[in-house]
């Protein structure tokens, strides 16, 4: 009776246990947040998701909008479509014009806003908005993404506060998208105008995987050949005792013979 309560105690603990894992994992993880496909480098493209996960076991969002900094203005933003939502992309007029390849502009994206058509995201799910931006700024390490979320019961969450250096978690934070450092031609390929006069690190690697090679080979030739002859040394020391000990009986059973 005794062991029986307390493995009941045992059980009940570890199922509180496991609840507040569960709830406070889900409270640390459900967040709106913005994911780069790959790199977002400063000055180039970029893909990426908004992933929005519904919060409420009661309800289900119908409405997402995201803000785009305008003192980090993007010339392009371009929405994915996506089934059973309606994208809608707002612009507004830059105090400083944008150049970009060469042409100011004079407006950017300022916000972008998915509204249910025919979908919802309900408890239990999550949906991810894909987006294309650049050009991405150089003059800043991350762009912050204000987002505003809105459930079928009209509850609005304001994805808003900005996260300090130091400083707790915020209980509602902006998604906030990395950028690293600018590759060589702002387009995530290497630089191609290295000297010629040189050798390539591929043509060293290759021209040393050769040597290697040739050494290799002679290494395997030489073991081979070593190995060949303590074969035929074996070979010829077994059949000169065979040959040793077949005279020997010879010589008895000739002896024997005589005696006869």
């Amino acid at each position: 009776m005794t062991v029986s309560v307390s493995a009941s105690r045992v059980a009940l603990a570890g199922g509180i246990a496991l609840s507040s894992v569960v709830l406070l994992s889900g409270t640390a993880f459900a967040h709106v947040s913005v994911q780069p496909q790959g790199e977002a480098a400063k000055g180039g493209y970029a893909t990426v998701n908004i992933k929005v996960p519904n919060e409420r076991d009661n309800a289900s969002t119908v409405k997402l909008e995201v803000n785009f900094p305008l003192d980090h203005p993007l010339a392009s933003v371009m929405p994915q479509p996506v089934p059973g939502w309606k994208a809608e992309v707002t612009k507004s007029k830059l105090s400083k014009p944008l150049e970009l390849h060469g042409k100011k502009i004079n407006e950017a994206v300022s916000k972008v806003t998915w509204t249910a058509d025919g979908s919802k995201i309900g408890p239990g799910q999550f949906q991810q908005f894909p987006l294309s931006l650049g050009q991405l700024p150089e003059d800043t390490d991350e762009l912050v993404l204000k987002a505003i979320q809105t459930y079928d019961n009209k509850e609005i969450v304001r994805w808003i506060e900005e996260a300090k250096e130091g400083a707790d978690e915020p209980q509602n934070p902006a998604p906030v998208l990395k950028l690293s450092a600018a590759s060589g031609d702002h387009h995530g390929a290497a630089a191609t105008d290295a000297p010629t006069t040189a050798p390539s690190a591929s043509a060293s690697g290759d021209a040393k995987s050769g040597h290697d090679d040739k050494a290799g080979h002679h290494e395997e030739k030489t073991a081979a050949a070593a190995s060949s002859s303590d074969t035929t040394a074996r070979i010829l020391g077994v059949i000169g005792i065979l040959v040793g000990i077949a005279g020997v009986a010879f010589g008895v059973l000739a002896g024997r013979r005589r005696s006869a």
